[in-house]
């Protein structure tokens, strides 16, 4: 089994930024991606970046230029960082584990999320 516990959200004004953690742990493997999606409320949960084991990524258009993965394989790590915040990208933030891909159903160990909210 693996478990993932994010870390590092909070409450921040429009424009500034955040970096936000998570820690895997249990049975991984290496060569496994990591990703990160959100969830607004009344709203489905949406991807925003991922990073294959070797550093190859994804990232959609909404968070591009402003968002950045990165991870270390040594310690189980994921990172993002979020810089220019828009008050739209307040939602809880979710750490996976899976396959590289853009889609929720190609991950299947999940974080219990982290909330981020950004003010005007």
């Amino acid at each position: 089994q693996v478990q993932l516990v994010e870390s590092g959200g909070g409450l921040v004004q429009a424009g500034g930024s955040l970096r936000l953690s998570c820690a895997a742990s249990g049975r991984t493997s290496s060569r496994y991606a990591m990703a990160w999606f959100r969830q607004a409320p009344g709203k489905e949960r949406e991807f925003v970046t991922a990073i294959s084991w070797n550093g190859s990524t994804y990232t959609a258009d909404s968070v591009k230029g402003r968002f950045t993965i990165s991870r270390d394989n040594a310690k189980d790590l994921v990172y993002l960082q979020m810089d220019s915040l828009k008050p739209e990208d307040t939602a809880v933030y979710y750490c996976a584990i899976g396959s590289l891909d853009t889609t929720i159903q190609a991950y299947h160990y999940w974080g219990q999320g982290t909330q981020v909210t950004v003010s005007l």
